[in-house]
């Protein structure tokens, strides 16, 4: 018994909306993702300060970081052995003073990972208060 005697063969259609759809969906998913921004055209000019010599305190700990990534802590060379060991020197250094703050003067050449370790150890020391001096403008 063939039934399909009377019927024409119907070749298969491809249905090309729902490709479509499911295209313009990825196109879109892609646009709102993709970041077009260019890291190596940024022009970075770095600030200066034109401010007075503010006194000394009392309650300065005073960091100097030269090029080298040396430190001196209070006028007394610090030799870098690790970060706990310099929160140390800086919890020694301030210890007998009300509120210290830490006054980071870091060479202009020094290196961030310099300047960041006395951040680290000045977190780890519990000294919260930290500031940088600058060199003023002539």
């Amino acid at each position: 018994m063939n039934f399909q005697r009377g019927r024409t063969r119907e070749e298969p259609e491809i249905n090309l909306v729902p490709m479509i759809d499911v295209m313009l969906v990825i196109l879109i998913f892609l646009m709102i993702t993709t970041t077009y921004s260019k890291y190596t055209e940024l022009q970075i000019n770095l600030p200066t300060a034109d401010a007075e010599r503010q006194p000394e305190r009392p309650n300065e700990v005073r960091v100097l970081v030269n090029a080298q990534g040396q430190y001196v802590i209070n006028k007394s060379p610090v030799a870098f052995a690790s970060v706990e060991q310099l929160a140390h020197e800086l919890r020694s250094a301030g210890g007998a003073l009300k509120d210290p703050v830490v006054v980071i003067s870091a060479d202009a050449n020094a290196t961030h990972q310099a300047v960041v370790r006395v951040m680290e150890a000045s977190r780890i020391a519990g000294l919260s208060q930290i500031t940088f001096t600058t060199q003023a403008n002539r």
